[in-house]
């Protein structure tokens, strides 16, 4: 059975997780991307800068070169937000993917937030290129297993046709055909 991915989540919003989203939004699919909110944020800044990194990743995405996007407008597909006010979207999502810092602790925190969120069956892969995928999604539920992979993009995105699924300790045929 393949899947239908009608919205993706993509956490962090740096040159990969901004370029993937954009990759989404060419395919014609709405997608949410989010990051951290600022560190040491004062409270009076608050809402209005707690979406500057997200932002920023996604203006870098419109302005890159070569172009990110088919055509400009099709960065109106990607909504933005922040990881403390809307991680809930990845409710919203048929496939989540990860792409933060490189660091094992940090991958790990967010999935095991991002699973209070995450609708059941939902496909959520990392963008990792360095770590073990098995050891990122370690002590995640048995239906969390079955739905976790990596989904390593190269950079560009949209220019480099290339993407590298590795499978996670206990994934569904299925997951990995989508």
């Amino acid at each position: 059975m393949k899947r239908r991915i009608e919205k993706a989540v993509v956490l962090g919003a740096g040159t990969m997780g901004s370029r993937i989203a954009a990759h989404f939004a060419n395919a014609g699919l709405p997608c949410v991307l989010l990051d951290i909110v600022p560190p040491n944020l004062p409270a009076d800044a608050w809402p209005e800068s707690a979406n500057k990194i997200v932002r920023a990743g996604l203006d870098a995405a419109k302005k890159s070169k070569p172009a990110a996007f088919f055509t400009p407008a099709l960065a109106e597909k990607i909504a933005i937000g922040d990881f403390e006010d809307d991680l809930a979207r990845c409710s919203e999502a048929d496939w989540i993917i990860e792409a933060v810092a490189e660091n094992l602790e940090i991958k790990r925190k967010l999935l095991a937030r991002v699973a209070q969120f995450r609708k059941p069956g939902a496909i959520v892969t990392t963008n990792t290129s360095g770590l073990p995928v098995r050891l990122i999604a370690e002590g995640m539920s048995e239906e969390f297993q079955q739905h976790w992979a990596g989904t390593h993009f190269f950079n560009p995105p949209r220019y480099l046709k290339l993407v590298e699924v590795i499978p996670g300790r206990r994934p569904s045929a299925d997951v990995i055909e989508s």
